[in-house]
């Protein structure tokens, strides 16, 4: 991998609707447009949601872990988008085969890696996972649509 990140926050926060707390995408670390993508999220012990998941245990929940790997998908549907297709939102609409297999915990650095195995029109899907130190957190199908922003 590149020591230079492909998008930096700044970057991220111009192709993605989603703000603090719901933001869960640090950088992106790879990108080939309309293929592949690989992005960082840095689980740290300030999260609100470690609050009450769970005291004395702190473990990000799945759901989390799902939309992290969905904003990653987001992305790399932009990298490739027209001006035009990029002033529409994405929506989750699938998700599919979803598995965890490790607790992803304070301090962990999660990677989110997602490829583009399906697009026509404006729904695309995606094969997605989430490592930790090269292991299988997380992965899933996971399918979104494009729609007016309100």
């Amino acid at each position: 991998m590149n020591d230079k990140p492909k998008l930096d926050i700044e970057a991220i926060l111009q192709r993605l609707p989603h703000r603090y707390p719901f933001l869960l995408v640090d950088r992106v670390l790879e990108a080939v447009p309309g293929d592949t993508l690989v992005a960082l999220k840095n689980v740290t012990f300030n999260e609100p949601f470690f609050m009450g998941h769970f005291p004395g245990v702190p473990v990000m929940p799945g759901v989390l872990m799902i939309e992290a790997m969905a904003q990653a998908g987001g992305l790399l549907v932009w990298e490739g988008a027209s001006d035009e297709e990029r002033e529409a939102i994405l929506y989750l609409t699938g998700v599919e085969k979803a598995r965890f297999k490790l607790p992803v915990r304070p301090g962990d650095q999660l990677i989110l890696k997602v490829r583009l195995v399906q697009s026509r029109s404006n729904v695309w899907r995606f094969d997605s996972r989430a490592e930790v130190d090269g292991r299988l957190a997380a992965k899933a199908e996971i399918t979104m649509i494009a729609g007016k922003q309100s």
